[in-house]
Formats: C-alpha cells, sequence, structure tokens
C-alpha cells in the first residue's frame, strides 16, 4: 500500500495547490486548495471528474455558465467537458477530485 501526505503538495497555477492521493487502476484521487481569489482556467480532459467540497465556496466555469458548489456538496463533470474554478471568497476552499480514468500524471504535475 502507497501512502501519500497533503505536506506533498503541486503549486498547479498561483495559489491553486494540488496533491495526489491515491491511484488505482479504474481511478485517482486528489486534494485541492484554492487560496482567495485562485483561478483555475477553463480546460477539459478526456477523465471524468467528480468531487466534494468541504470547506468554502467554489465557483466553476462553464460553457453555458457558472455553477457554485458550497461546503458539503459534490459535483461530477463530464469527460472533455470544458471547465474553470475561482475562489470569488475569503477563505481557503478545500476539497477532494476523484478522477476516472486515473489522472496520474496531469499536466500541471509535469
Amino acid at each position: 500500500m502507497e501512502r501519500v501526505s497533503l505536506t506533498e503538495t503541486t503549486e498547479a497555477v498561483e495559489n491553486v495547490h494540488l496533491a495526489q492521493l491515491a491511484a488505482g487502476e479504474e481511478m485517482s484521487v486528489q486534494h485541492f486548495e484554492f487560496e482567495p481569489g485562485a483561478t483555475v482556467p477553463k480546460h477539459d480532459h478526456h477523465h471524468e471528474q467528480t468531487g466534494f467540497v468541504y470547506e468554502g465556496e467554489l465557483t466553476f466555469l462553464l460553457e453555458d455558465g457558472e455553477e457554485v458548489v458550497n461546503a458539503g456538496e459534490s459535483y461530477v463533470i463530464a469527460g472533455e467537458e470544458l471547465h474553470g474554478a475561482e475562489n470569488r471568497g475569503e477563505t481557503v476552499v478545500r476539497g477532494v477530485d476523484i478522477f476516472s480514468p486515473p489522472r496520474t500524471n496531469p499536466d500541471w504535475a509535469e
């Protein structure tokens, strides 16, 4: 069994910190933290992405508008769906993403 600590993070874009927590044959798990004002630009990937925000409020930027996900809420983003995210609040947003198939070598990790 492989174990990863949340102290092993990567700054994917300015003020957005990600940690690859686990990866199996069918899915991977990633932790995220968005500092206030942080933005992940719109992008897409072939992975289906499900997630859960456990602290703060994250605004998703989608092709057809915006969706706000609050602490205690989850979301699903289909593979190939264009999306981005912003923390428009004054506190850190924290959550967990699950990707299928596994996203073990995302662009931000290179």
